[in-house]
């Protein structure tokens, strides 16, 4: 009988969860040397494939760069694996003899992996390595415009797994991608749990489907230049930031907040480092095709170098440029390119002191970002203190890249491509995901003696018998109290 597409989506979504129940089954008695061989394995097969996936991905989906592409899928495997490869995630991962307790690791069951068009192959990897060190199996759901590489990448997974043991079904991809498959993927009584990486609508479907869910928010990420820094390195690093993968990571910088004091100096180190600033003419006719009128951004410039959108702009670009920066005045509707941004635009504000440049941060984040990150270029540890207390975001990132830093590859943040935004960002969690975040922790724990009272004084029979009236002084109610406890401790 042929399907409809929507119905034979939904089939294959079932199919592949029943798999991957079958795989799971199988997981959750495996050793920690199985499991450990078996995301060596993943590595090794990322590594190899890290650059024919990122040449799919690009061709697919015509977003990023080939290079970076690369470095992301290597990274995924490499440095993950770097990561996560001593972590107890089997059995009794930790006995306290001090307080008499055990923790056992536990696998959460099958993984609905949500996988974004801007990252289409690194997120498989890095996933497929986190659900598997955890004994989980995972199945995948791509983007409609990236299912080619993103199916391949979980076949590359899978077959590398196999190879050392692991179940047929651990790691699964839909094929046939529509949102109903996804809704059905999310919401099977077979998923346990789902990992989502992509717009803020599907995470926001992801947190309603009644499923636990780790999802990520937007990050429109602040770049709050302060004038002690280094000025030559600051323009480096967020220039190497904004412009790596085209803009796609969610921790991509999206303005440049700098002290009045020394912007003239700090444009000269962003143009030499391949910035190019718009003209006022110029920043309106970029902001009607890199920005829709909701305020999201346009697809057609998701990942694109500033020669496209500068074409599509209408505008001329010089053939060096890694990034457009549009100075602005506000923040709003009234500023579309004050929203996020993923592609190689920044926004540009000026500001009297760090004071002001506190608050224009805070309003950045406020219109889409709150709890994701912020990154701060300082020499004054003071000052950085300042916004690390009072920014609402759960990555403060100094004197680095904020794109890099994010994702823990230039900070000792833990390497993930799924960063949470804690409740404030509408996320459960508020940190980098890692494969502890994919357990359940049982805790066995000992007796340890009755909790010592304070001493009191004996009351008579009597007195412990009376009915406690309004009015009764509530030192004898507590007396009354502290005397049954007493005599429970005393085995009485």
């Amino acid at each position: 009988m042929e399907l409809d597409r929507d119905l034979s989506s939904i089939q294959e979504t079932r199919n592949l969860l029943k798999a991957a129940r079958k795989a799971q089954d199988a997981l959750k008695s495996f050793s920690q040397s199985q499991v450990d061989a078996i995301i060596d394995a993943l590595r090794a097969a990322g590594e190899a494939e890290a650059c024919r996936l990122g040449a799919m991905a690009v061709q697919e989906t015509g977003m990023g760069k080939y290079e970076d592409k690369c470095f992301k899928n290597y990274f995924a495997a490499h440095y993950v694996h770097e990561f996560i490869k001593d972590m107890k995630t089997v059995g009794i991962v930790k006995k306290d003899a001090a307080t008499k307790t055990w923790e056992i690791a536990e696998p959460v069951g099958v993984i609905a992996g949500i996988v974004p068009t801007t990252n289409p192959t690194s997120t498989v990897i890095y996933k497929s390595m986190v659900a598997l060190k955890s004994r989980n199996a995972i199945v995948f759901s791509p983007h409609p415009s990236a299912v080619r590489c993103t199916a391949e990448a979980a076949r590359v997974m899978h077959q590398a797994a196999v190879a050392v043991g692991a179940p047929e079904g651990s790691i699964g991809c839909l094929t046939t991608v529509s949102l109903e498959a996804t809704q059905e993927l999310m919401k099977n009584p077979l998923t346990s749990i789902i990992l989502a990486t992509g717009g803020s609508a599907l995470v926001r479907a992801a947190y309603s489907s009644g499923k636990p869910a780790l999802g990520v928010g937007p990050g429109n990420v602040p770049a709050f230049v302060e004038r002690s820094a280094d000025l030559a390195k600051a323009a480096e690093f967020i220039i190497a930031g904004k412009s790596f993968d085209n803009g796609t990571i969610c921790a991509s910088e999206q303005a440049i907040v700098a002290e009045s004091c020394i912007v003239k100096e700090l444009k000269e180190q962003l143009v030499r480092y391949g910035a190019h600033f718009l003209e006022s003419g110029e920043v309106e006719k970029v902001s009607r095709v890199v920005m829709l009128p909701n305020n999201g951004v346009n697809p057609k410039v998701v990942g694109k170098d500033p020669a496209f959108i500068g074409k599509l702009a209408g505008i001329n670009v010089p053939t060096h440029a890694k990034i457009l920066v549009a100075p602005l005045e506000g923040v709003g509707p009234q500023w579309p390119l004050s929203y996020e941004k993923l592609c190689t635009v920044l926004g540009f504000y000026q500001v009297k002191d760090w004071h002001e440049g506190c608050e224009r941060c805070i309003q950045l984040l406020e219109l889409g970002g709150i709890g994701h990150s912020l990154a701060i270029h300082s020499n004054d540890e003071k000052i950085i203190e300042e916004f690390a207390l009072k920014k609402p975001i759960f990555r403060i990132l100094v004197n680095t890249p904020a794109a890099l830093g994010g994702v823990g590859a230039t900070t000792s943040l833990a390497p993930s491509f799924t960063l949470g935004c804690g409740t404030w960002g509408g996320s459960s969690v508020s940190e980098n995901v890692t494969p502890m975040h994919l357990i359940n922790t049982k805790r066995v724990a000992w007796h340890m003696g009755m909790p010592a009272g304070p001493d009191v004084k004996p009351i008579s029979a009597a007195a412990a018998a009376a009915p406690v009236q309004p009015g009764v002084d509530a030192k004898l109610v507590q007396q009354v109290v502290e005397q049954v406890l007493k005599a429970i401790k005393a085995g009485q």
